[in-house]
C-alpha cells in the first residue's frame, strides 16, 4: 500500500484536539442566555479588549498552533498536494475561532474578544509554518519512516489512541493506570435525571457503603496490571515482530509511571510525587510488565483479541472502585489543578479512552488480513 493512500495518525489526533479546543472554548456549557442589548451586528463584530494579558496571548497562540500543524501534516501525509494542505491548515481554524468567540456571548462566564481571534489565527499560521519547516527538512518523512519501521500499515487510529493514553492519566484515576471509570458518573446523572419522578432511584446506607468501599488489594493490583497491559496489547496489535516489541513494553511502563508521578506532582505537590507507588501498585506494575513481555511472543491478531478482554476487565474493575471526593474538592479549589486538567478534559479522556480502544480493536480483530 502506498504512503499516499495510508491514513495518517495526525488525522485522528486532529479530531481529538479539535474536540479539546471546542471543550475549552465553551466550558462550562451553561447557562446559555441571550445577553441584554446584543444585536446581530454586535454578535458578528467582536470587541477589542482594553488590555490584553500576556498569558492569554501566549495561551491562544499555543492553543491553535497544533490545529494548523496537525491539519497541514494530516493533509500532506494522506496524499493531498501542498496547495490543499495549506488551505486546510490555514482556512478552517480562524473560522472555528470566530464561531467559538461568538458563542461565548451566550455564556456569562466567558468573555469574547477580537484579540483572542487574532492570536488564535496567528497560532494557526505559526503551526502551518512549523509544518512547512518540518516538511522542508524531511521531518514528516522521517516520522513516516520511523512509523513503518516500528508498526504495520493501517495503524493510524491505534497510534492516536496511544498518544492520548498519557493525557488520560493526568487526572488521577481511581487506581493507578485504571482508566474508564464511568459508573459513578452515570449513576450521578441517573439520580439527578430521575429525581422527583416516580422512577427516582433510592439508595440505602448499605448500598452507599458498598459503593464507597475500596477494592481489595488483590483486585487493585490486577486493575493496575490491566491498566498497563491494555496500551501494551494495543501497541503489540499493530507492531512489527522482533525485539523491538520489548521496547514498546518498557516504554509504556516508564511512560505510565512518569506521567502518574507528574500528575501527582501537579495536582498535590512535589512532596507526594511517589505516594501512589504502594506495595500493591508495585505488584500490579510488575504483573502488567510480565504479561506484556509474554505477549510479545504472540501474533498480532491474538494480541488484539486479548486487548478486548483486558479492556473489558479493566472497565469492570475500575467501575467498582470508589471515586475520592476529597481529591475532587482539592482539584476544584486549586487553580493549578484546574489548569493542568483543562477543566476536567483529562478526566474525560480517561473515561473515554478504554471504550475508544475497544471500538478500534473490535473491527480490527475481524479483519481478514492483519
Amino acid at each position: 500500500m502506498s504512503t499516499a493512500r495510508r491514513r495518517s495518525s495526525a488525522t485522528w489526533l486532529l479530531l481529538a484536539y479539535l474536540a479539546l479546543v471546542v471543550y475549552a472554548s465553551l466550558y462550562p456549557f451553561e447557562p446559555w442566555t441571550w445577553p441584554p442589548g446584543l444585536t446581530v451586528q454586535g454578535l458578528v463584530l467582536l470587541p477589542w479588549p482594553k488590555r490584553v494579558a500576556v498569558f492569554d496571548m501566549q495561551t491562544n497562540i499555543a492553543g491553535y498552533m497544533p490545529l494548523g500543524l496537525l491539519a497541514f501534516a494530516a493533509s500532506l501525509r494522506s496524499g493531498a498536494g501542498m496547495r490543499r494542505a495549506l488551505v486546510l491548515g490555514l482556512v478552517p481554524w480562524p473560522l472555528l475561532s470566530w464561531g467559538m468567540e461568538c458563542l461565548q456571548y451566550f455564556l456569562p462566564g466567558r468573555v469574547p474578544s477580537l484579540s483572542d481571534l487574532a492570536f488564535n489565527t496567528l497560532g494557526t499560521l505559526l503551526g502551518v509554518l512549523l509544518g512547512l519547516l518540518l516538511n522542508a527538512f524531511g521531518g514528516l518523512q522521517r516520522w513516516q519512516d520511523l512509523r513503518e519501521y516500528w508498526f504495520q500499515p493501517q495503524c493510524a487510529g491505534a497510534l492516536a489512541l496511544l498518544a492520548l493514553w498519557p493525557l488520560g492519566l493526568l487526572f488521577p484515576p481511581p487506581v493507578p493506570l485504571g482508566l474508564g471509570q464511568w459508573l459513578p458518573h452515570l449513576r450521578s446523572l441517573a439520580i439527578d435525571a430521575l429525581q422527583d419522578t416516580p422512577w427516582a432511584l433510592q439508595w440505602d446506607d448499605d448500598a452507599l457503603q458498598d459503593l464507597a468501599r475500596a477494592l481489595p488489594p488483590g483486585l487493585e493490583a490486577i486493575a493496575t496490571a490491566l491498566g498497563l497491559l491494555t496500551p501494551v496489547l494495543l501497541a503489540l496489535a499493530v507492531s512489527r515482530p522482533g525485539w523491538r516489541r520489548l521496547w514498546l513494553v518498557s516504554g509504556a511502563a516508564m511512560l505510565g509511571v512518569l506521567v502518574s508521578a507528574l500528575s501527582t506532582v501537579l495536582n498535590f505537590g512535589p512532596l507526594h510525587a511517589w505516594a501512589w507507588l504502594t506495595e500493591v501498585t508495585w505488584a500490579g506494575l510488575a504483573l502488567g510488565a510480565l504479561l506484556g513481555v509474554l505477549a510479545c511472543l504472540l501474533p498480532r491478531r491474538l494480541c488484539a483479541a486479548l486487548g478486548l478482554v483486558a479492556l473489558s476487565a479493566l472497565i469492570a474493575l475500575v467501575s467498582e472502585a470508589p471515586a475520592d471526593p476529597y481529591m475532587a474538592l482539592s482539584l476544584h479549589a486549586w487553580e493549578q489543578g484546574r489548569f493542568v486538567n483543562m477543566y476536567g478534559l483529562a478526566q474525560w479522556i480517561g473515561w473515554v479512552w478504554p471504550f475508544a480502544a475497544l471500538g478500534w480493536l473490535l473491527p480490527y480483530v475481524g479483519r481478514r488480513t492483519l
